[in-house]
This record gives structure tokens, sequence and C-alpha cells, in this order.
């Protein structure tokens, strides 16, 4: 890894879209409980920058990064134009996540993943945003080597641990591997299953994320929201069903776990969960 994440960090929508001076005043907390990065998503606009500043603003030491900056969203050039106007200590401190979002959110303009993700790497070398400081929203294979061979690495959203040892064994043991792990302080099942099943109807429709799924070997009727995938997905229970969920990525050979705390239907809640961001610091730090 070309710099450092932590082990521990915190993937926020809240930190995106709820109330600025509030996410501000969350992320200078986030950084004093320690965990070590905190993750941000940028897919639906092409805004993600000035919200990395604000964040950067807020904290001095953790590490801020983007899962992802969407590469129909943003140019690479002006990506590059930012990076360079920045000084040395902030992008010290960055790990931008890049992603090729998804057919049906995109539209007419989507083009074919792997070769669109190429032509845009290219445009950030010619800008100068150094391979240490970028990683790919990689999930499938072909991605996972194209974020091993141009990137520092994978930061793959929506998967399992079994994923994680598959995506360690494609990118081999230098490249930076740091999932997404959602997690629902929930333990009644029927209760955590019917958050997890909301905030999972967001991404059911996407092929990107359904191909996936049944890599890993989920069947039709799994990827409708069965328990199976549903549990698999996302750590609900007790502190120790979580801290075991989470070691097990570490276990599967991830270097950096970033746990999204899950309430329901994505982009429902923009309030900070300041007490459950403080409860996953006591189980987990």
């Amino acid at each position: 890894m070309g710099m450092e994440l932590g082990r521990i960090g915190i993937w926020s929508i809240e930190l995106r879209f709820g109330d600025p001076a509030e996410a501000s005043r969350a992320a200078t907390e986030l950084e004093a409980l320690g965990f070590g990065a905190i993750w941000i998503p940028g897919a639906i606009d092409d805004r993600i920058l000035a919200d990395v500043d604000r964040l950067l603003d807020a904290t001095s030491t953790v590490a801020i990064g983007t899962g992802i900056i969407n590469v129909w969203k943003v140019a690479a050039a002006d990506v590059g134009r930012w990076w360079q106007a920045l000084p040395a200590d902030r992008r010290a401190r960055l790990m931008l996540g890049f992603g090729v979002s998804h057919g049906p959110a995109i539209g007419e303009q989507y083009g074919k993943p792997l070769a669109t993700m190429a032509a845009y790497l290219d445009g950030l070398d010619a800008t100068g945003v150094p391979a240490a400081h970028r990683c790919l929203a990689a999930l499938g294979p072909k991605m996972l080597d194209l974020a091993r061979d141009r990137t520092a690495g994978a930061h793959p959203y929506l998967v399992t641990a079994r994923h994680t040892a598959e995506a360690r064994e494609r990118l081999g043991p230098g490249g930076l591997l740091a999932p997404e792990q959602g997690v629902i302080l929930e333990t009644d099942p029927a209760r955590a299953r019917a958050i997890g099943r909301a905030a999972l109807s967001s991404y059911q429709h996407f092929p990107n994320y359904k191909n996936n799924w049944r890599r890993l070997g989920y069947t039709e009727e799994d990827i409708v929201g069965s328990d199976r995938l549903i549990d698999d997905l996302f750590l609900w229970g007790d502190h120790d069903r979580i801290t075991a969920g989470v070691q097990a990525h570490f276990d599967a050979g991830a270097d950096h776990v970033c746990l999204q705390l899950i309430r329901g239907e994505m982009g429902s809640h923009t309030s900070m969960p300041i007490e459950e961001w403080r409860t996953l610091a006591r189980m987990l730090l």
C-alpha cells in the first residue's frame, strides 16, 4: 500500500449529502475517534471534489477516500487540475476511487466499461494524478486486473468476504484491497433483514452487481433479496457477530474495511449517525 488508510474506515452517504456544517463536525469526530479513513460516494453527480475539499478542511490527519468518482460525471482533466492545485499535505491524505457506474444510471452515453476506464486512467496519467493515490471500484476479474496494473488497487462495493478472497488472489499480495461493508446495528433478524432489503432495493436492478453476485454463486432467487444474500452482504447482530464479519474480510486478504452504517433505503437518511459511529468505534478500534 502506498498510503496509510488504517484498518477501519467509515463510508458515509450522510457526510456527502447531509447538512454541510453537521457533516464537517462529524468528520472531525470520526478523525478523533480513530477511524483511519473517511469515504464518500460520488456516483450520481459531478460535485464530489468540492465535498472532498470540505472534508479536508474539517480534518487534519485522516485519509479521505472517494467511493467513487463517476468517470461519466467528472472528466479526468478536471480531476487532474484539481489535484495539481492541492498542497502536498492534502494530496498525501487522498485515495481517489473511480468507477464506471451502471448503464441504467448513465443511459445512452454508457460505453464499454474496461475501455472507458482504461482511457480515463490515461487521462489521469496525463494530468499527473499518481497511481498510488487512485483505486477502482472493481468487481469482476478484468476490472480487478486493471486496478492491479494501473492503480493502487480496488475498492469493491456490496461484496462478501468470499469476493474479498477472490479479489486478493487477482490483485496479488501488493495491491490495495479496501472493500465497503454494510453494517446494521440491529439484533432482531426480521428487522435487520428488512433494513438490508430496503438498502439493497436501490441496487438490485444494476447489472454490474447482479453479475457479480452470480459469479459468487447466488441464484436468481437469492438476487431478489433472499435471507442468504442479505446475511452475506450486511453485517448485523451483536458485537461478536459484527466483529467476526469484519475480521472475515481481513482473513480473506483485505487491507482496509470501509464500514457503511445501513439504516434503510439508500439516501433516505441524511442526519449524522454519530452515536452509531461511536458504537462502531468501541467495537472495532
